[in-house]
């Protein structure tokens, strides 16, 4: 470990970023939202819904604490929200009705719900806050910012060649694939709920 970079601390926040943000899983997510949109369209998504995950994240990571405390809101309230919002847009994968979301040309759903919560959920928040607050001095700190860059860099490239996924999948393993990921979605909504209402019990307890 070198005093100007923090390897283990680098490698610990891009692996758990990029476990947690899953780019993989985020493809058929992405394809399904983005079916009207066109090539050039995507590719402005793709980088819009990165920049606005990473801006959230850092955001969190800076001031997350003192945020949450002004708003009198909790971690397990943030988790909540978060997966409410998640299976509204899983209802919307796995119904085909997927083509309301992105009647914007792609601008809110690069905001929501690719940005945050599917890219920058409660998930990759809280990590990034512990991750900051693990961090010891300038190597730290810095270790932790580019463990969140490479990681969304990742990120970014699964969503920016998404469409030559579309074009090998065509019409049809699109929509196969968007109703899978609308199901594991919802599965995943529905965890987060249940995390966060078992947070609440335990601290009401």
């Amino acid at each position: 470990m070198s005093s100007y970079f923090d390897v283990q601390l680098f490698l610990s926040v891009f692996v758990t970023l990029l476990v947690i943000m899953n780019p993989p899983g985020a493809v058929p997510i992405f394809l399904g939202l983005t079916a009207s949109l066109t090539h050039k369209q995507r590719e402005v998504a793709a980088l819009r819904a990165s920049l606005v995950a990473l801006g959230v994240i850092v955001a969190f990571a800076v001031f997350g604490q003192q945020i949450l405390t002004y708003l009198h809101i909790s971690l397990p309230a943030l988790q909540g929200a978060g997966g409410l919002l998640l299976l509204l847009v899983a209802l919307q994968l796995l119904t085909g009705q997927e083509s309301g979301v992105n009647s914007d040309a792609g601008v809110n759903v690069a905001l929501v719900p690719l940005g945050t919560p599917i890219l920058a959920g409660p998930g990759a928040i809280v990590a990034t806050m512990l991750a900051v607050r693990a961090a010891n001095g300038v190597a730290g700190f810095l270790a932790v910012a580019v463990g969140l860059l490479v990681a969304l860099l990742t990120v970014w490239l699964f969503l920016r060649f998404a469409g030559q996924v579309h074009r090998l999948l065509r019409d049809s393993g699109t929509m196969l694939l968007t109703r899978i990921a609308g199901l594991l979605l919802s599965a995943i909504a529905v965890q987060m709920i249940a995390n966060s209402i078992r947070a609440f019990v335990a601290t009401g307890s």
